[in-house]
């Protein structure tokens, strides 16, 4: 068996079986991130996140390196604003090939600089490697208040099903230009109005269906609902991947009072329903494929959206 023939799901299941949990873990691997107790007692969370791009995978080598910049920084970021955190610290390993110019890696941490002040962020450290390709991997901290903190296991048949933003039209390059939904996310987890959340990074098509199962939950969803980002179809707006908007688990008895109150503190970005999640089993409705980075594998990712 090759990775080729697994998707990604299937092989981090294989690899993580058996793994030491650690102490003081309140959530392992399979969540936006890992989190963990600050300190015996302490009624703070701290949010894990590692996460990489790879050039020909997330990104094109003719790519703005300020840009990319940008998203390499953003990615970790989205998954903790997926959890109702605050972002903290960063750590940040580049791999380059010897050939590649001095001025693009200038450029690459001018767009990461620019993501780090915008979120309030500090590069403590990292590390530097020779590589075939270029490469960046990301180590995010975060923090959350315990009675804050939103995982995707919490959703319960019924749940509205609500998403940020538009999805779809990655190929138009909006994956290096989106803005993580830190503030909606600290918003959405101060008021108490999701059972559960993730950020879209893989496509709708291949993350509800993982906020679905690890809440123990099926799901129904209404196309027609979607959000799209102007020119896409909805199966574009559910398989292009890299969206980073938040798909949200409301209770339907908060639904309104959610929407006033969105409406009022975020005017400018669109919050809509699309669905339900139904009762285990119940998956009412056929999702084209989303990113998989193994069964995607043929093609550059940036490509193939």
């Amino acid at each position: 068996m090759k990775v080729r023939d697994l998707n990604e799901d299937r092989l981090l299941k294989i690899l993580l079986t058996g793994l030491p949990e650690g102490r003081n873990v309140v959530t392992g691997p399979g969540d936006d991130c890992a989190v963990v107790q600050a300190a015996q007692g302490s009624r703070e969370f701290l949010l894990l996140k590692a996460d990489c791009v790879v050039e020909g995978i997330h990104y094109l080598p003719e790519h703005d390196p300020v840009r990319v910049g940008w998203k390499a920084l953003c990615r970790a970021v989205s998954d903790v604003a997926a959890m109702g955190g605050e972002p903290l610290h960063a750590l940040v390993t580049i791999f380059s090939p010897v050939d590649r110019s001095v001025s693009y890696w200038k450029g690459f941490y001018k767009g990461l600089s620019k993501a780090a002040k915008r979120f309030g962020i500090g590069i403590v450290g990292g590390e530097t490697s020779r590589a075939p390709c270029a490469a960046v991997s990301v180590t995010l901290v975060g923090r959350v208040e315990a009675g804050r903190l939103i995982t995707r296991a919490a959703g319960k048949p019924g749940d509205l099903l609500f998403v940020t933003g538009t999805l779809g039209g990655s190929i138009q390059g909006k994956h290096l230009d989106f803005v993580p939904r830190v503030a909606e996310g600290r918003w959405l987890s101060a008021h108490g109005y999701a059972h559960a959340m993730m950020d879209l990074s893989d496509g709708l098509a291949s993350d509800l269906p993982r906020l679905a199962t690890a809440s123990g939950c099926g799901f129904e969803l209404d196309p027609d609902l979607l959000p799209r980002t102007r020119g896409c179809n909805a199966n574009e707006a559910m398989s292009d991947g890299e969206d980073y908007e938040l798909l949200i688990a409301v209770p339907p008895r908060l639904a309104d009072r959610l929407r006033r109150g969105w409406k009022e503190t975020f005017p400018r970005l669109r919050l809509t329903e699309i669905g339900t999640l139904r009762e285990p089993g119940i998956s009412a409705t056929a999702l084209p494929q989303g990113f998989d980075h193994f069964f995607s594998c043929q093609q550059p990712r940036e490509r193939a959206s």
